[in-house]
């Protein structure tokens, strides 16, 4: 059972970075993911700001970086999110630079929560592998890339000490359920973004106790 949350002053401030899953391409805006999960915080009686998004489609990891420089967040978040690396993998990119990159950019964003590493979750790449986009290509390899690229993100995460969060299990699920993805035939659909913003809530609730 989750504890009920902590008597609140200021709205919570989230701020999520990242590239097309993280704007929700494919999709109305209001249901990308990080809109549910602070629709969803807020039914668990939390005062949640509007996200701040640092998000484009295509994005790799050093793009996001750029992207940061660009928009410059200013303040303290509560909470923050890091969903990046799909376009690292299928641009043939370096696995080693993506660690690098990575390392980067979670060190940054522990920076944007005020120095809270367990106020940032980190979140696999899903793979696309399963989607209808994917028809002609070889869907095993692109499994095991991602694969690669989310043992990368999940040592990086526990190196740093900030959470993780693995959504690509429910993203594989698309493969047998094809309402999970969006009208486009490549990005999650609302229903899929629904289940990864139920798998964070729990840890999003921890992070902001």
């Amino acid at each position: 059972m989750i504890a009920p949350p902590p008597v609140q002053a200021a709205e919570v401030r989230i701020l999520a970075l990242g590239d097309s899953y993280t704007i929700g391409e494919g999709v109305a805006a209001g249901d990308a993911w990080p809109f549910q999960l602070a629709a969803m915080l807020g039914a668990k009686g939390l005062r949640v700001a509007a996200p701040t998004i640092i998000a484009r489609t295509g994005w790799t990891t050093d793009e996001l970086s750029i992207g940061i420089d660009d928009a410059r967040p200013e303040g303290r978040y509560d909470l923050v999110t890091l969903l990046i690396g799909v376009n690292n993998q299928y641009r043939g990119r370096s696995i080693d630079d993506y660690r690098v990159q990575l390392r980067s950019l979670i060190t940054r964003a522990v920076g944007f929560a005020g120095g809270r590493s367990e106020r940032l979750l980190v979140i696999s790449i899903p793979d696309w592998g399963v989607t209808p986009f994917a028809h002609a290509r070889d869907r095993q390899r692109i499994a095991a890339e991602i694969d690669s690229f989310n043992a990368i993100g999940r040592d990086e995460a526990a190196r740093a000490g900030v959470r993780y969060a693995d959504v690509t299990t429910i993203s594989r699920r698309a493969a047998l359920e094809p309402r999970l993805i969006a009208s486009d035939g490549l990005h999650p659909s609302r229903d899929m973004y629904t289940a990864w913003a139920e798998l964070l809530l729990p840890a999003a609730l921890e992070a902001l106790r």
